[in-house]
């Protein structure tokens, strides 16, 4: 826990935040060491050049004298050291200010700090594997609210997959070190400046001289130019980096920039593995456009959360029949061309059947969810070919979905690789599936042919048709089940609801009480206080308080316990003695109930009882 760091905004691992010493300092940090550097190393044991707490300003934060040690050190060796430095230090425990811990990789107990720095950082470039656990170990084991500083790390190539990976503070020295080596870099890669015929860049540095002007120069005045141009593409890099958090799209920016390193693509795809680490730091709505431009889309937690709640919490409508279809450039899924087409063809039978639509990356959209984000918000590049490993994510995606929901008879009217999933998925589950489509689906052949199967079985079974109302609540109960668990939907839509307002701003009503909206960006449904106090039963996305009346906002000093589950950007309902509220989540449960400063949730309303 710290007075001193803050985070303001998330997007992943990736943070803003505020180093909040003499001056605020926004964060992500580019540190430029020296006498104006707000971050002071208090120095080396080693050499017993260390300053002493009178040296330095209160105001500043200092890094805690210590023994660096190299990578790979034994565990034994680094207690050992460890041990040593806590004894030699006992004189620094009195220092009002901030102060910040160099931990080692092997380090099994880490002390308390307002800022933690990585131990031997320099050494884990090309190490994507210890460089990703060293995070994870350290960021497991102390308060959220405390802020991460990996030392000569940081280069314009690599700065933004470090801010993804949950790296709040670097410097400059890496650019400036290697500038003196004759390293010239760029935010996709590194030259040696002898190499160069030009320089391909228009920064002010660059602009202003030439290859030949750099090589007649000293090697002094050559390297202070070039570290000027280094330092300038990075501070570049860290403000793109901060915009994509913003807008939040990093991940899409990161997956283009990791291309450029064979280090910095096997770290995103470590990343990818350590999946809770990124999920529970990762907003679950959005309302902007989700790119998924690259194989590592297929692992991003957006599209592994989605899958994993329709699998989990989303209940499909009972019916006997279950319409598979191709998923379409245009979202929602229903005001395409291709799927109004499909509309009419099944015209009014369409109220006796569940439909599905078979998509890369997100496997299967039951057409309840199709304005859930990210089912109404991705684009992909549409090539036509299917790759082994979408054929065999998308197909698990859909033998789970047919294993946990019964139908009597399953229409697939689709072609090419949509044909093979669903084939592949009836051979696994040994059902039998009727295909529609001869050639394209949008023919009128093909059309014809799903129009006669349908009606054909509905006339046949005699299957009953839903009302247009009961289609409408169908939708809102799968959205609350997906949203707030498995039993929202008959809390929140209950039978005896009313639907008012036109798709997709739907409102829900019962005995004339607002339960719900429906928020058309997002996809998700807006509780009402009515609505959040029948939800209270079921337990889920519920955040309890101290004995207060909160006003807009729910700092997390005032959260008492939350729900684990809850994750930026979900709906949550506020309960407290006097009071009962509901508003947006701006963090993660566990990470608001740990935290001493911050903003927990935006409230919307709040009433005591």
């Amino acid at each position: 826990m710290t007075k001193y760091f803050e985070v303001t905004r998330r997007d992943a691992a990736a943070r803003l935040g505020k180093l909040l010493l003499d001056t605020h300092y926004p964060t992500p940090l580019i540190l430029h060491p020296g006498k104006d550097s707000p971050i002071v190393f208090a120095g080396s044991l080693w050499a017993r050049n260390i300053l002493s707490p009178d040296e330095v300003d209160p105001g500043k934060l200092v890094i805690l004298p210590g023994k660096p040690m190299p990578l790979h050190a034994r565990p034994e060796i680094v207690k050992e050291i460890n041990d040593s430095v806590k004894q030699e230090r006992n004189h620094w425990e009195k220092r009002a200010g901030a102060t910040g811990q160099i931990i080692q990789p092997a380090c099994p107990d880490i002390p308390h700090a307002d800022m933690y720095v990585i131990g031997a950082a320099r050494q884990m470039e090309n190490n994507p594997r210890m460089l990703l656990d060293t995070v994870i170990h350290i960021k497991n084991n102390t308060p959220p609210d405390t802020a991460l500083y990996a030392p000569a790390l940081a280069t314009p190539e690599n700065l933004a997959l470090l801010i993804y990976l949950g790296i709040d503070i670097v410097d400059d020295i890496l650019p400036t070190i290697k500038a003196y080596d004759g390293i010239y870099m760029m935010p996709d890669a590194e030259y040696r400046l002898s190499d160069l015929q030009v320089l391909p860049c228009s920064c002010r540095v660059c602009s202003n001289t030439s290859v030949e002007d750099l090589q007649e120069m000293s090697a002094q005045e050559r390297g202070k130019l070039v570290a000027g141009h280094n330092v300038n593409r990075l501070l570049e890099e860290k403000q793109i980096a901060v915009q994509h958090i913003r807008g939040g799209n990093l991940r899409e920016y990161v997956e283009g920039k990791c291309r450029s390193s064979p280090w910095l693509t096997a770290l995103l795809r470590l990343m990818d593995q350590e999946h809770v680490y990124l999920e529970q730091h990762t907003p679950t709505y959005r309302s902007v456009t989700m790119y998924a431009n690259t194989s590592e889309s297929l692992d991003r937690v957006e599209v592994k959360r989605f899958a994993g709640r329709v699998h989990s919490q989303y209940q499909a409508p009972a019916a006997n029949i279950l319409l598979l279809l191709p998923c379409s450039a245009r979202k929602p899924y229903s005001i395409s061309n291709s799927h109004q087409l499909f509309n009419r063809a099944t015209g009014r039978n369409r109220r006796a059947l569940n439909e599905v639509i078979i998509t890369s990356p997100l496997g299967i959209v039951p057409r309840e969810l199709e304005l859930v984000y990210p089912a109404a918000h991705y684009d992909i590049p549409v090539t036509g070919h299917w790759d082994l490993e979408e054929l065999s994510w998308v197909t698990g995606c859909l033998v789970d979905y047919l294993k946990t929901n019964k139908y009597s008879h399953i229409i697939a009217h689709v072609d090419g690789a949509y044909r093979d999933i669903c084939q592949s998925a009836a051979e696994t589950l040994g059902l039998d599936i009727i295909f529609t489509a001869q050639g394209s689906v949008t023919s009128a052949r093909s059309l014809g042919t799903l129009r006669s199967t349908i009606s054909g079985i509905v006339r046949d079974e005699g299957y009953a048709l839903r009302k247009t109302t009961d289609m409408a609540k169908n939708m809102l109960k799968g959205i609350a089940n997906y949203q707030f668990g498995r039993g929202a939907g008959w809390l929140l839509v209950p039978d005896s609801a009313s639907i008012k307002a036109p798709f997709p701003k739907y409102q829900v009503y019962d005995d004339k009480m607002q339960l719900a909206s429906l928020n058309p960006r997002t996809g998700t449904l807006i509780p009402t206080l009515e609505g959040a106090k029948r939800l209270l039963e079921l337990g889920t996305y519920q955040i309890r308080i101290d004995d207060f009346v909160p006003g807009g906002s729910l700092l997390a000093p005032g959260v008492v316990d939350a729900d684990v589950n809850i994750r930026p950007s979900d709906q949550v309902i506020v309960v407290g003695e006097q009071v009962l509220g509901v508003g947006r989540a701006m963090m993660g449960g566990a990470e608001m109930v740990r935290s001493t400063r911050g903003n927990a949730v935006d409230l919307r309303k709040v009433m005591e009882i």
